[in-house]
């Protein structure tokens, strides 16, 4: 397959030798590049390795508060309205974003462009003001993102869930932080995280589209970008705790319950990691999945009712999320332990098959855009300091079989590591604990 038709120079990766270039710079910069021929855009990506796992507490929500920032204006470009115009005047799109483990900040511009993009986004990166009236603006502008995800009791359930899985440590935390650290954070705080994070050999610079590598790196070479390696905190590892109670319950005076049933699960480096993304497929992604076939299609005790993973360096988990009236809460908990407990007992071929090629199909056809391809890339780079093809990783998806599904099984869906998380019109959690 020659999905970029690039002959690549590599270190010790030639399984994806056609797909990317890869360069190291001399101050430990990455620069990945895809090449893709026939589009006529090109996206720019800075991944770093800032988020809300290196945060100690009092600080906590300062990667994304950060990220806010770097948006209000450079000595270049003063103003937000300059930020934002630089990029809107050539039709291009910008934005970022903060997660667990990383934060990137991304453009995509016609292929004329990327030099403006570049700009932009090297800019922001060395040159921020952070005036302190903006500073003050974003505060309040944050405090609103927190509040609306408050007020929306679905996305309260899965911060609920987080919190059982990982109780008092980064990771059980909403990466925006409480009102009361985000009320906290200094002009300082966040200037001395910038500069632990923001530094060379903690940046992957993803360039995709119709580009050539050495053209980037010119561009690298000519740009502004002189980012200072200063130090570099450590990511605090996930700690796995034992509950005395499983369950927690929000009372809001709902309609719809929302549940949300967690387990540790495993991590991006485990050998496990894609049979456990098959079985997930099986039981709980689309309208065929075993979840979806019982507790909506067969039984109707369920509006929306779906699995998700989360996979980290170190931890990672498995959720199930389902909506139900009030009053169907007990029997759609029992329904979905019954579905796990069956996983382990028993996964046909059909459903192992069909799984295999929807997350297949779904790989390649999530691949076909330059931002897509940046985001595949740098996320890989900067986590694993590897890059898989997606051949790679079909190949490995094709080698499993049903003993590898249900080995897993069997390893993650064991009833003492399950968590319920919660949000409705209850006052207690008295009726669930039987559940567990």
């Amino acid at each position: 397959m020659t999905w970029f038709g690039v002959k690549a120079k590599l270190d010790n990766n030639q399984d994806a030798s056609k797909l990317y270039n890869r360069t190291v710079m001399p101050d430990g910069l990455r620069i990945v590049t895809a090449s893709m021929p026939s589009t006529r855009s090109v996206s720019v990506a800075f991944y770093i390795g800032a988020g809300s796992r290196y945060e100690n507490d009092p600080e906590s929500g300062v990667s994304h508060y950060l990220e806010h920032m770097l948006f209000k204006g450079t000595s270049k470009r003063p103003r937000p309205k300059d930020v934002s115009e630089t990029i809107e005047r050539v039709g291009g799109y910008i934005n970022a974003g903060t997660e667990r483990e990383l934060t990137v900040y991304w453009s995509r511009v016609a292929r004329d462009h990327m030099p403006v993009a570049m700009d932009l986004l090297t800019d922001m990166l060395q040159n921020s003001t952070f005036e302190l009236s903006e500073i003050e603006k974003e505060r309040q502008v944050i405090l609103e993102e927190l509040h609306q995800v408050n007020d929306v009791p679905s996305q309260k359930a899965f911060l609920l869930n987080d919190s059982l899985l990982w109780p008092n440590q980064p990771l059980g935390r909403d990466i925006g932080g409480t009102p009361e650290t985000v009320n906290s954070i200094t002009k300082n705080m966040m200037l001395d995280y910038m500069k632990d994070q923001y530094r060379p050999n903690n940046v992957v610079l993803v360039v995709a589209g119709q580009i050539d590598h050495s053209e980037v790196e010119d561009l690298v070479s000519r740009s502004s970008l002189n980012l200072q390696d200063i130090g570099r905190r450590e990511l605090i590892p996930a700690v796995e705790t034992e509950l005395d109670n499983p369950i927690i319950v929000e009372y809001r005076p709902t309609e719809q319950a929302h549940i949300c049933l967690s387990f540790p699960g495993i991590s991006i480096m485990d050998p496990d990691r894609y049979s456990l993304d098959l079985l997930n497929t099986v039981l709980g992604e689309g309208m065929a999945s075993r979840l979806f076939l019982s507790l909506r299609e067969d039984k109707g005790l369920v509006y929306e009712v779906g699995s998700s993973v989360s996979k980290f360096t170190d931890t990672g988990s498995m959720t199930v999320y389902a909506g139900t009236d009030p009053a169907n809460a007990n029997s759609a908990i029992e329904g979905i332990i019954t579905e796990l407990s069956r996983a382990v007992e028993n996964i046909d071929q059909t459903e192992l098959d069909r799984a295999r090629e929807l997350i297949k199909g779904r790989l390649f056809l999530g691949l076909e855009d330059t931002r897509s391809v940046s985001s595949w890339l740098g996320g890989q780079e900067l986590l694993l300091n590897r890059l898989r093809s997606p051949d790679e990783v079909a190949s490995q998806l094709d080698e499993l079989n049903l003993e590898d599904l249900q080995r897993v099984a069997k390893r993650l869906f064991r009833q003492e590591l399950y968590r319920v998380a919660i949000v409705g019109p209850y006052k207690s959690d008295k009726q669930f604990r039987r559940l567990l």
